[in-house]
This record gives C-alpha cells, structure tokens and sequence, in this order.
C-alpha cells in the first residue's frame, strides 16, 4: 500500500549550507552539539554573539547588547541552529528600510538535543513531527534507531550531532509514550519537553533511602548547643497550606511575650542540613533547579523520601528547620530578630480552607494566634502597597478530572485572608533575610542569591503612558522623571471596578520586566523592596537552598571563597531559566486541559474580555475558565482591520469600529487543536 505523503508546513522550503563540527546542550547527559562554519569572508569586526529565539516559520531573531532592535536571520541563514541556541554570528550590510540581518557562522551552545513528537511514515522512511513548534525541520529517524516505536505514536527522540543543512537533522528514540491526546502521554511529554526529567534515576533514590526519618539525637544536641541553634518545639506551631499538598516547606511559630508584643516565627525545611554541596541528591537537584507543578501532579526537585517525608513539615513530628524570627507590634513593626537552626514540633496542619473557616467564624484551634497572624499581615500588606509593592491580582485556575484525567470543571481558585496570610510572612523573611546579609557583609554583594525585578525599560513605560493617555488616564513621573511602583499602583487604584480596568491590568503586566535570580541586587521593582531573596521554599526551589547555605556561613562567620562568585552567577542564571522553563510546563498543563474541555463544547457561546491583540487577529479570555482562545483577524466580519501596536487595538478601515485590550465581547468556540494547544473562535 502506498504510504501516505506527509510533510510540515514550517519546514525550511529550501537547502541551507553549513560544515561540520559539533555541539554542547545545557542538561546533563545530552549529545555534544557545536557547529563551527566557514566565516573567511567576513570582517571579524561583524561578529557578535548572543541568543538566538526562532519562529515557527524558521526565521531566527538575535538580542544584542547594546542593539535597539533584534538582528534577523532569514531560514536560509540559520545554519543549523535551533530555538534559544547561542550563536556567533555575522552581520550583513545594513539595508536602507527594514531591519538588521545576519547570518550564523558558530554554534556555540545547544539549548536542547532531544525533542518530542508524533512518529510519522513516508515512504518508507520515519521521521519525528516535533511538538515543540519552533523545531523548523523533522527529524528523521533510521530503522536501526526506532526501538520498539510505531508510526503514530509519541515519542521521546534525542538528535544526532547536525552540521549538515541539506541533509536534515536524524535523531535516536529514546522512549515511547505512547497513543497521543492521551492524558498520561501528554502530561509526561509536556514535563520532557521542557528538558526536565519525570523519575529519579536509581542512585538518587538509593542515596535518599539512606537518609534516617528520625532526627538522631546527637544533632539535636549539637544543633540545640550551636550559636545558631534554638529549640521551638514548645512554642505553638501550624502550617497552612493547599488542601491536596504533600510537601510542607514552611510553618509559622506564635508566641504572645510578657511585654506585649507577638514572637512570630517563619520556619523552613532544613533541606540544607540532608543535601550536602556535590553530593548525588544536590547534583540532581541543581539540574533540575525546581518543582514542576502540573493540573494534576507535581513533579518534584527532591526525592520523595526527602520532599514528602523528612523534609516535609508534618504535625505531631520534630522537624529540622533554618527560622527566621520576628518580635513585632500589631502595627506589624519589627522591633527584633533573630536568624538561626532550629527544631519545631507542628501542632497543627490547616489547609487554606480550614484557617479561613476560623478566621471568619473566630471558632476553632488555634484561634488566638491565627486571628493574631491574620491581623498582622493585614497591616504588613497595607504597609507593603502604600510603599509601593504593585497590587497585581492574578487569577487561577483548577481542574476537577474524572478517572481517565478528562476536565470535568475548570474553575478559579479562590484567594483568601489564609493564603495572604502565608504570603505575607514568607515576603517578610524573604526581605528581612536578604537586608540582613546585605548590611551584615559587604561579601554579601557579590556572593549572595537575590532575587530581583529591575525596572521597566523606557520605551514600554512610555508606551503604556502613551496608550494609558489615549483612553482618558496619565501615569504620573516622579521629580526625576521616572515612573515608579507607587505611580503603577495609584494608577490602578484609580481605575479600580471601571470598565476599563482589566484592560489596564493587562497593558501595565506587560510592560515590565521579569525577576530573575542574580548575584548583583538591583532591588525588586514589582514588590517595592531594595532587598529581596527567596528563602521559604527549598524543597522546591534551589536558589532558596543556595540562599540557606549561603546565610549559615555568614551567621556562623564563615569565610566565603571568592570561586564561589562564578559558581553563584552561574547557578542564578541557569535557576531563572529551569524557572522560565518550569511556568511553561505549568501552562501547558492548563492549556491543554482547557482545550480538552472545550473540544467537547464546539459551538457554545461564552463571556469573554480581549487579553491580547495582534496583526493576526485578537486573543480573548473566558472569564470563567480562563481559557484564552483567538479570534482571526479574517474572521472579523463586515470590513478590513488594521492593527494599531500603541493602543492595543484593531481598527477598522471603513466602519472604525475598534477591538481593544480588555474590552468584553462573546464569542463562539468554533475550532479546538490538542497538538498545538489552540482554540479557535468567532465573534458573536
């Protein structure tokens, strides 16, 4: 039988050049990849370097340091080089119009070697269709390197070293998932996609399986005797956290003092004190830099035994802990504190639900210091805002899934007092932790773990200033002629339960810059502190573990190497990019069971708001699910529309009618795709 054509639309339409070499990829156990190309021609003067991000349709953009605009790369010029690769490159003569191109003449580190996708045939020959969109070419997979694979299946496949264009990349399967659109398979070739593993390798387990689940005795000895050590296991203990949570990393002490005042005290999972620096545990958890949190699992950085069991704070246990402790006023001052190791004994495990039932109600365990907690962070939240942290409310979303893993309801988690509660107390240690060694070591500059938020560039704030204007709004400068977190905030305080707020919400996200982790603290522009670092949560994060040892050198007076500089930079760069890849994980989860749910609702009418316009067309948002599905500019009826970038909005030609960012409109579910995570819609 004649074996079915089969081609993919964004596959380069033409042969490339390019000479031999190899390549590096960043995960631990991937091929070598580097290319190196014939570059005689041109002026070394030309070069640059820089990462390259490649669309679907195989052109490749590149960011360079001090370059207003990206520098393009036709697919012609591509050279092998794949999405987030860095590339050498050389530029071409300026044109008189349009933008600056290049050409890549170096590939000097892969970002990945192994992709997933769907098995395909033609004749004769097997090729991988890779789910991951921005993959421009398929990558053919000899008969000797298929396994157990079968046409139409997804699988895992790792590529060869490629250096040559006109032949094509070829590639290893390296597992089999299985029947594509189902539920397991997609959920693991999301986490695989995204360069994360879903299993602990043998040895990490067998070195977890080592570790006691009883504290001995000896170290609480030691620890109890430590300049650095205090016990709190008498003192009132609880922890809160989501009703399904397994992993409890943080708890909260109370204690009301002779002279008025309330001891509070934040205390985290020792992780520190059971996974020792190049150990096998701590080289796996540095790979995998987070937790990945999917709609119906968690895939974590620790093994269980350690996240889950000895690390996890459980009531009616003694856990090991690194505190940070506050002596506060019900203002939420802090009069006093005090950083050290600790043990804790947990009296009590509320889920979010449970504290905000004795919140509301004043009945129930541990009133007194609940209703004290709650007041507290009430006051440290006002206190945040007014010196500028920006009230960003983001929505949420949840899953109920039957047996098979299908959506049977999506709906929004609910934010209460109880969840801001633990928010502002994990905000107040993670500030007060980095302002401490900031101020107690000048070390503490360049050999510390922030985690900052730097400004928005001019350019976005004086568009959204521009785009705010347009509809009736200015965001006020300050005396240097800047805009501030306080602006943002007065800003959308003002435009609080107007029509237009969603809109603003969604233009002012936009403009600013993403935290990250670094070693040089810029402050963080979002919260409003000049000092911020992330110490609550490391059984799911590894700067926070880096933080935690970090900190214990500098209470105890330890000398810092000055190797642990590069180290720190290298680390925080590579935990903000595992971050970036994690949150994509995460979303694709919720994208994909969006777009199972409404695969079986074609035809229904919804409520939504624009959450994004493009020359394409516009983006909307089901207020309900928080599904965002698009609108086609073609599809748009009764005139031709134009896109106007500045204010957000398509415009039409004849009639003027508009389509703005947050304006409400209904709409009809028309076309859903589970490969590419896209629901199609039409105006209504």
């Amino acid at each position: 039988m004649q074996q079915k054509k089969f081609t993919r639309k964004t596959q380069s339409p033409r042969p490339y050049n390019n000479k031999g070499g190899k390549a590096h990829s960043r995960r631990a156990g991937d091929n070598d990849h580097h290319a190196k190309l014939s570059k005689s021609k041109f002026p070394p003067k030309h070069e640059v370097e820089g990462v390259i991000r490649v669309n679907a349709k195989g052109v490749g953009y590149v960011e360079i340091t001090g370059m207003k605009e990206d520098i393009e790369i036709d697919g012609s010029d591509l050279n092998c080089a794949l999405d987030k690769d860095r590339v050498k490159i050389i530029l071409h003569g300026k044109p008189s119009s349009g933008r600056q191109r290049g050409e890549v003449v170096e590939i000097l580190l892969r970002n990945k070697t192994k992709f997933v996708g769907v098995l395909r045939q033609d004749s004769g020959s097997f090729f991988l269709e890779p789910d991951d969109f921005r993959m421009y070419r398929l990558i053919r997979i000899p008969k000797e390197s298929l396994g157990d694979a079968k046409e139409g299946e997804k699988v895992y496949v790792e590529m060869n070293a490629w250096t040559n264009e006109t032949l094509g990349p070829t590639g290893t399967v390296v597992k089999v998932l299985g029947i594509p659109n189902s539920h397991e398979v997609e959920m693991e070739a999301i986490v695989l996609e995204r360069g994360f593993a879903n299993t602990f390798d043998a040895d990490v387990d067998a070195a977890a399986e080592k570790i006691p689940l009883v504290i001995p005795e000896e170290e609480i000895t030691r620890r109890l005797s430590s300049p650095i050590g205090r016990d709190f296991r008498d003192t009132l203990t609880l922890t809160i956290d989501p009703v399904d949570a397994k992993d409890f990393d943080d708890a909260l002490s109370w204690k009301k003092l002779p002279n008025g005042t309330i001891e509070v005290g934040v205390h985290i999972a020792d992780v520190s004190h059971y996974v020792t620096p190049q150990s096998r545990i701590d080289k796996e958890a540095v790979e995998r830099a987070t937790s990945i949190y999917l709609v119906d699992r968690t895939i974590p950085m620790l093994p269980e035994r350690l996240s889950n069991g000895i690390c996890s704070l459980v009531p009616n246990e003694d856990r090991l802990t690194f505190s940070a402790v506050f002596n506060m006023n019900d203002r939420g001052d802090v009069l006093d504190e005090w950083y050290g190791k600790t043990i804790i004994h947990s009296r009590r495990r509320f889920s979010y639900e449970e504290a905000q039932k004795v919140i509301e109600t004043k009945k129930g365990d541990c009133l007194e210091a609940l209703l004290s907690l709650d007041h507290i962070a009430k006051q440290l939240r006002a206190k945040r805002i007014e010196n500028g942290a920006i009230a960003f409310e983001a929505e949420e979303v949840r899953f109920e899934l039957d047996a098979a893993g299908r959506p049977l309801r999506v709906y929004k988690k609910v934010i209460a007092d109880s969840n801001k509660l633990i928010e502002e107390f994990m905000l107040l240690a993670n500030k007060h932790t980095a302002a401490l060694i900031a101020k107690k070591d000048k070390r503490a500059e360049t050999t510390f773990v922030y985690r900052v938020h730097d400004a928005p560039n001019e350019e976005r704030m004086q568009n959204l200033r521009d785009f705010l204007h347009g509809i009736g709004y200015d965001l006020a400068l300050d005396k240097f002629g800047q805009v501030t977190s306080k602006n943002i905030n007065k800003m959308l305080t003002e435009v609080r339960g107007k029509a237009e707020e969603a809109m603003i919400q969604i233009a002012a996200i936009r403009s600013m810059a993403k935290a990250v982790y670094a070693t040089k603290n810029i402050g963080h522009f979002g919260l409003g502190f000049e000092h911020y670092t992330h110490f609550t949560s490391p059984i799911r994060r590894y700067p926070d573990l880096m933080v935690h040892r970090l900190l214990e050198s500098y209470l105890l007076g330890d000398p810092i190497p000055k190797k642990k500089l590069e180290e720190q930079e290298h680390l925080a760069r590579y935990c903000s990019q595992m971050e970036v890849e994690a949150a994509d994980a995460e979303r694709a989860s919720i994208r994909y069971k969006q777009c199972e749910y409404f695969a079986e609702r074609i035809g229904q009418e919804i409520d939504g708001a624009i959450s994004g316009v493009t020359e394409w067309g516009i983006y909307v948002e089901d207020k309900e699910t928080k599904a965002e599905g698009m609108v086609h500019v073609k599809d748009i009826p009764n005139d031709f529309y134009f896109f106007e970038e500045k204010n957000y909005r398509l415009v039409g030609k004849q009639n003027g009618k508009s389509y703005r960012l947050g304006d409400k409109v209904r709409v009809k579910i028309a076309t859903v795709d589970l490969k590419k995570k896209l629901i199609g819609m039409k105006l209504v």
